[in-house]
């Protein structure tokens, strides 16, 4: 029987989600999995000119970088249905409640309206949700912004974002944090062992 699961790898700034994302792949596609990854959509819109500094107002860029963002996972659930695998993982490097962390509540439920959408619908969107720590709590001295031209937080900023991420999907059902307590292999480690355990759990409630 096919199964496409949709989940959020998500975090603060400079948390490892480019690493892990490589990771989840390699580990998921040797356990059998076809995996698929939805590309962060802020920095494929700043990196290109669209921004909230470019655009009339910051509601107004939210708007467009939501509804790009629920467009570009819907193809990849579209092509996965066309795909003959079984067993389908789509990774969205981010999902839309991230960018309630970056804007006004009114901003947040008018894009929200703008894409059609209620807040428990965009919830329902993603079956599981994977914080990564910023490297800013816990791992201070790994922190830059060299790595990400669209990153350009302090590490207070980045501590701040982080709590403000984690603090806009935590009611999800399933949303797990993975923090700085070990080293970053020890950190990736982890991340593939929560999502590991998720998906077994699927796998025994059907």
């Amino acid at each position: 029987m096919k199964r496409i699961t949709k989940i959020v790898v998500t975090g603060g700034p400079c948390g490892g989600k480019s690493t892990a994302l490589e990771r989840i792949k390699e580990e998921f596609c040797a356990k059998g999995y076809t995996v698929l990854i939805v590309a962060e959509t802020a920095t494929e819109l700043i990196s290109g000119g669209v921004a909230p500094w470019t655009c009339g107002t910051n509601g107004q860029y939210q708007m467009c970088q939501m509804k790009l963002q629920l467009e570009k996972e819907r193809v990849f659930e579209l092509a996965a249905g066309t795909m003959p695998q079984e067993n389908i993982l789509i990774v969205c490097d981010r999902g839309l409640m991230d960018n309630h962390a970056y804007m006004t509540e009114e901003e947040y439920f008018e894009s929200l309206k703008f894409i059609g959408m209620t807040e428990q619908e965009a919830f329902g969107e993603y079956a599981a949700v994977f914080h990564l720590v910023t490297a800013a709590k816990g791992a201070e001295r790994f922190y830059t912004t060299a790595n990400n031209t669209a990153r350009t937080e302090t590490v207070t900023e980045a501590r701040a974002l982080d709590e403000k991420t984690v603090s806009v999907w935590e009611a999800h059902p399933y949303h797990r944090i993975i923090d700085n307590s070990t080293d970053f292999n020890g950190k990736m480690d982890r991340l593939i062992q929560e999502i590991d355990r998720f998906l077994r759990s699927t796998q025994t409630t059907e």
